[in-house]
């Protein structure tokens, strides 16, 4: 049963509805449907996209290790395996764009994109698998209907098939258990005396830096 977690991750996202709203009604996303930036500009998401996932990666590396149960280690490294899943879509991302793995290496990392990650790799340092957990089911809904949304401005708007936007898809359709099986995961956490409030917390960290990064985006391409 999960009804601890489940309880305990609607109140979370209830506490952050009006940060997820503004994620959902941005300006960015308004003016990718309308094209109202040049498809040369999108390299600027992919080179952010590149440091972000790359420092993720090492994230849930550490996550996984510090796992505090066997489910929790297994789910985290499911999470893990999704991560590196989503590198190499990447770089079909980037190589529809003309960039090449070196490029998008070498693209500067924006202080307000790259918060999401650096947040993230605290709480895997210092959180527990609960917090980690938590933070990220309070969060994945709001990204992956963004990606929704990006992937299909791309293809309409942009010329980009289906091969080139596989990185927002795998983010758009998880897994159809992933929920389920994260909120055992932070079941399991709060039974062994995870603090609520610090799931809490994560949640709402999370999603202010997510805030962040498409406001960081937008700055970038709107002028």
């Amino acid at each position: 049963m999960t009804q601890r977690a489940r309880q305990l991750i609607d109140e979370s996202r209830n506490a952050i509805v009006s940060t997820e709203e503004r994620i959902r009604l941005h300006p960015y996303l308004d003016a990718l449907e309308k094209r109202g930036f040049g498809k040369g500009r999108l390299g600027v998401f992919a080179g952010q996209q590149r440091h972000i996932i790359e420092s993720d990666l090492r994230s849930m590396e550490l996550a996984v290790s510090r796992a505090e149960t066997g489910a929790a280690r297994e789910f985290l490294s499911g999470m893990l395996e999704g991560e590196r899943a989503a590198l190499s879509a990447l770089l079909l991302f980037g190589r529809a764009l003309g960039l090449s793995p070196e490029q998008l290496d070498a693209a500067k990392p924006l202080p307000g994109a790259f918060a999401y990650s650096a947040y993230v790799y605290w709480l895997a340092g210092n959180g527990t698998s609960a917090e980690y957990v938590g933070a990220f089911l309070a969060n994945l809904d709001v990204w992956g209907a963004n990606c929704g949304r990006v992937s299909r401005a791309l293809q309409a708007n942009y010329g980009l098939v289906k091969e080139d936007v596989a990185f927002f898809d795998l983010f758009a359709t998880p897994p159809p258990d992933f929920g389920e099986r994260g909120l055992a995961v932070v079941e399991e956490g709060l039974e062994k005396g995870a603090n609520p409030q610090l799931v809490r917390r994560a949640a709402r960290m999370l999603q202010g830096y997510e805030l962040m990064f498409w406001d960081t985006m937008w700055e970038a391409v709107k002028s």
